[in-house]
């Protein structure tokens, strides 16, 4: 017999590439006759187009200029709702929503260029908080701003609050979160009427990109050519975006009739592609005498910007978590996905339970303190077991042994020596040390 696949290494079989320095990522592909293209994008949160002014400093006649009358097919990423343009068509919804495209041969000559576009734009009243998305301030999307609602319901969480021994209420919010992949997001494209389409790009989900593609140019299947380069990380930040940023390569290419690389440096990709959706979460739950769980009510809101992009998807992660790895007979979950003047929030890994979770472990060591149990002993008396329910009324049917993978966890990180030690290091000063634990689920 070989030997076992289990516990053995295994080469990755584009590793002596990357670290010998011969993989190439997009920026290191060229093609003969090759433009680079930039984006120009919306200075206001939400607004009317009303205009765009040209320095006439500029020599524009040596720029391919694409704009949304310029789109051949249907003017929106193809994704779960195609309610986002490719390029602003008269609105803004979003700080630096893309408005036009420059390409040029010349990356110095097409940078003093976009700085020479002036985008008019009337204002329109922008919506920045969920609570002000809830609150229908102003309606930015569909009827009442929520792109995702869920509701998950077990028990009977209304008949327990007057039998429990304490009921403990906590609010809590995450913020935006950036994936920071090393290599930003870049595309290359060639794109003719007769060819069809093809984009190189650093990407997650090439399969993604083809159906935008596809749409956008109104082609069929086998005219659109999808090849993913080496990935210098994604996260996440490179699943659905990249339709965005091919698009726009593909669209430049097609109206010069040359190959465009776009190629974002840092601030662009921070400022303007998806991060993880903010969240806020309330909690309400009710405990016997002896630190059980009876009844759990968890409000999970998130943040999706300005379009939907995948926050149905991210939503119903963030739902199905939320309760975690905890045994409790009555357990409702209320969510919604709402919509804001922000750039779209999109994927990022754990896809919306980070934020539920997260929410969760915080005030169950709250709930702990109140019951008068150490946050370790409190989840030990609550993990599900075998024959227990989820919240999402699945039946656990294997061995499961929560308390052994904490008692195990514990061990090797050193936990209680750690607390001890940290407690008694120099209590008078202002430099603080601690640890903690969280528990979850996926």
């Amino acid at each position: 017999m070989g030997s076992p696949i289990l516990g053995s290494p295994v080469p990755r079989k584009e590793g002596r590439d990357k670290v010998t320095g011969r993989a190439r990522y997009v920026d290191d592909l060229n093609f003969p006759g090759m433009l680079y293209g930039v984006t120009v994008r919306s200075p206001a949160p939400r607004g009317r187009v009303r205009g765009i002014r040209f320095d006439p400093r500029i020599p524009w006649d040596q720029f391919t200029v694409v704009t949304a009358r310029d789109v051949p097919g249907h003017n929106a990423v193809a994704l779960i709702l195609e309610d986002q343009p490719f390029l602003a068509d008269g609105v803004v919804n979003h700080l630096e929503e893309p408005v036009l495209l420059l390409a040029h041969e010349d990356k110095d000559l097409l940078e003093e260029a976009r700085r020479a576009v002036r985008i008019d734009i009337e204002p329109l009243p922008a919506v920045f908080t969920m609570e002000d998305s809830l609150a229908g301030k102003e309606i930015i999307w569909g009827r009442d701003n929520v792109f995702k609602s869920f509701h998950m319901e077990k028990g009977e969480v209304d008949a327990v609050w007057g039998e429990a021994w304490r009921v403990v209420e906590g609010e809590y919010r995450t913020g935006a979160q950036e994936q920071l992949y090393i290599e930003p997001q870049g595309a290359i494209a060639m794109a003719t009427p007769g060819d069809g389409v093809t984009v190189w790009g650093s990407m997650q989900c090439p399969y993604y990109v083809h159906k935008a593609l596809r749409h956008l140019f109104g082609l069929l299947e086998h005219q659109v050519r999808v090849i993913q380069m080496e990935t210098g990380g994604g996260f996440g930040g490179k699943e659905e975006y990249p339709s965005m940023i091919a698009g726009h390569a593909a669209l430049l290419a097609w109206k010069s009739g040359r190959p465009v690389k776009i190629v974002y440096d840092r601030q662009e990709d921070m400022a303007a592609t998806t991060k993880r959706h903010p969240s806020r979460t309330r909690h309400r739950t009710a405990v016997s005498r002896d630190g059980t769980l009876l009844a759990m009510d968890i409000d999970f809101t998130i943040d999706g910007g300005a379009y939907a992009t995948l926050s149905s998807v991210v939503l119903s992660r963030g739902t199905i978590h939320a309760a975690g790895p905890y045994r409790c007979p009555n357990v409702r979950v209320r969510s919604r996905a709402v919509a804001t003047n922000a750039p779209p929030h999109g994927a990022f890994r754990g896809f919306g339970a980070p934020q539920s979770i997260f929410a969760l472990e915080r005030h169950l060591d709250g709930v702990a303190a109140v019951v008068g149990l150490t946050p370790e002993e409190f989840r030990r008396r609550n993990f599900l077991r075998e024959g227990d329910s989820t919240a999402t009324g699945q039946v656990i049917r294997e061995k499961v042994d929560l308390g052994g993978l904490l008692d195990r966890a514990l061990a090797l990180a050193g936990y209680h020596a750690k607390r001890e030690r940290f407690a008694l290091e120099n209590p008078s000063s202002k430099l603080k040390k601690g640890i903690g634990f969280a528990s979850f689920m996926h």
